[in-house]
């Protein structure tokens, strides 16, 4: 992963931390408040403040009652929306396939200049300038060096882009295992109650265990749905990259290719020379 990617993603992992030492550290509210006394007046009615404290309490408590399973999901859906931002930045047609490269390098390769071509693509690296300069490297070997050249870089870097964003679909798959693992984890927790108390648990022994169960379900459903369609989603745009890629590759080759691959173009002049034509058969 690049330095760039890295560093966001430690500070999404970092912040999802902070977060998560908040939310189990967070008491559960109302356990505090005792109740009033009959001859006291009906309490006032709360205020919206009080309302929105009340909700983002519970929704820390909800994210609390995970547990570490709820946890670990905490951390892969930060990982998530990282790995997507970033492929949002990067994987673009203006990033891939900078502008106005490929008209340059078809100007300087139809003049011959094929030292230009290649700097023309050094200067900006790109999925688009790596295909090109590995196929002006085999132009000395004619032109279907030149083609083989250019069809595997264009694998190579459509593997590399595949397996960059490969990373969505494992998150997609692992969460709702997670979330699975918490549910069974849940489960247990439950029937350890009914096992302790020989079948005489009630509902509230009960709860817990449960609410743990469909809490981590949950959360891992969350997770696993956005991951998977932001991967196919960028698996589309990288199929729909990589043969514009290839589209622009073979347009920009042409003039190698009219010339069978060879570098330097053809002399031309006033009166270029003609071949000699063939005597007639028969003839003197």
């Amino acid at each position: 992963m690049p330095k760039r990617n890295l560093c966001t993603f430690v500070v999404f992992a970092v912040a999802a931390i902070w977060i998560a030492r908040e939310a189990w550290t967070q008491a559960p509210a109302g356990d505090a408040a005792a109740p009033a006394p009959a001859s006291d007046p009906a309490p006032a009615k709360p205020a919206k403040a009080e309302d929105g404290d009340a909700k983002a309490s519970g929704l820390l408590e909800i994210i609390k009652a995970g547990g570490l399973v709820g946890f670990v999901i905490m951390l892969l859906s930060v990982g998530a929306v990282a790995l997507v931002i970033e492929h949002v930045m990067t994987i673009r047609e203006q990033v891939l396939m900078p502008p106005g490269m490929a008209d340059e390098v078809r100007e300087l390769l139809a003049h011959g200049k094929l030292g230009p071509a290649q700097q023309r693509c050094r200067r900006e690296p790109s999925f688009l300038g790596f295909v090109l300069e590995a196929g002006m490297a085999e132009v000395d070997s004619g032109w279907s060096a030149v083609e083989k050249a250019t069809e595997d870089a264009i694998a190579d870097q459509s593997a590399r882009l595949f397996r960059k964003i490969e990373y969505l679909s494992v998150i997609g798959n692992i969460a709702p295992m997670l979330g699975l693992l918490g549910t069974v984890i849940g489960m247990i927790m439950a029937f350890r109650e009914v096992a302790s108390t020989q079948g005489a648990a009630r509902a509230a022994d009960l709860a817990s265990g449960i609410y743990q169960a469909l809490v981590t379900t949950v959360e891992g459903l969350i997770v696993a749905i956005p991951a998977l369609a932001a991967f196919a989603v960028f698996r589309n745009r990288v199929d729909q990259l990589v043969a514009e890629t290839a589209y622009v590759t073979q347009h920009v080759f042409a003039p190698l290719k009219r010339r069978g691959g060879r570098g330097k173009a053809a002399p031309t002049g006033p009166n270029p020379p003609t071949p000699p034509t063939p005597p007639p058969a028969g003839g003197k």
